[in-house]
């Protein structure tokens, strides 16, 4: 009980002293419409959950870029919008965020049946890994307001993958209550991805960013990023997923 007081008021002491000032906040606004097409009482919600955010995370420039107070809220915002009705434990796990100013090029290596290493560059907009860091890439966070578009965030696919790997795997299901609950997810986000994967395969146009057709948990993820900047239409497109999703985040945006 101690432990929960404490923390308790040391919350409102953020909330209280280091809040995000008016202007700031009202930047982030106009700069992520999906953030402000949200209701008076989420957007409440989601400014308190950030800034207890910025006060729990260490952010780390690379490759000489600072970032500043206002690249941190818009990572903040958008990083807590998965977590509005759940709660900042979610993101427990890790402190680090990394933020680079553009694509990163990360060397990568596989090994094939006949035990042949082989190596390839991969580029990368994001990358989460269990225990942290987060790494972001400045440019797709800045152009999240227009690339809501076609249903792309990478702040939202990253931080989609923090929740998928508090399991202790990276498997597109998120720690759920129990045995039964996963098999109910799974019955529904099994046959989409199969689903979505023979459209990709066959070529036919997808709403969902076709990368997710590499894994269940990238379909986890890049769902999780229309659900956030275009709920409508993955509605319409993909009940199912949609009603699976909103059961999770507990949140029903495109009402």
């Amino acid at each position: 009980m101690i432990g929960a007081w404490w923390r308790r008021r040391r919350a409102e002491h953020t909330l209280r002293h280091r809040a995000i000032p008016d202007e700031l906040w009202a930047l982030t606004l106009a700069r992520y419409p999906f953030i402000a097409r949200r209701g008076e009482a989420e957007r409440r919600r989601l400014r308190e959950l950030a800034t207890l955010f910025l006060a729990d995370k260490e952010f780390a420039g690379m490759q000489g870029l600072e970032v500043d107070d206002g690249m941190a809220v818009a990572i903040a915002a958008q990083a807590c919008l998965p977590i509005l009705r759940l709660d900042l434990a979610h993101y427990a796990g890790f402190k680090g965020i990394v933020v680079h100013p553009d694509i990163v090029v990360a060397r990568r290596e596989t090994v094939d049946e006949d035990g042949v290493v082989h190596h390839y560059d991969e580029e990368l907009a994001g990358e989460a890994m269990e225990g942290g860091p987060v790494m972001l890439t400045w440019r797709d966070v800045a152009e999240a307001g227009e690339s809501a578009a076609w249903g792309y965030n990478v702040v939202v696919h990253e931080f989609a993958h923090v929740l998928d790997m508090r399991d202790g795997a990276a498997d597109g299901v998120p720690l759920l209550a129990d045995r039964a609950a996963r098999e109910r997810w799974l019955a529904v986000l099994e046959p989409e991805w199969r689903a979505f994967c023979e459209r990709v395969d066959t070529g036919k146009d997808t709403l969902i960013d076709p990368y997710g057709a590499e894994a269940i948990d990238e379909f986890f993820a890049v769902a999780s990023e229309l659900f956030f900047v275009d709920a409508a239409a993955m509605r319409d497109a993909h009940p199912a997923l949609y009603a699976l999703l909103a059961g999770y985040y507990r949140q029903d945006p495109a009402a």
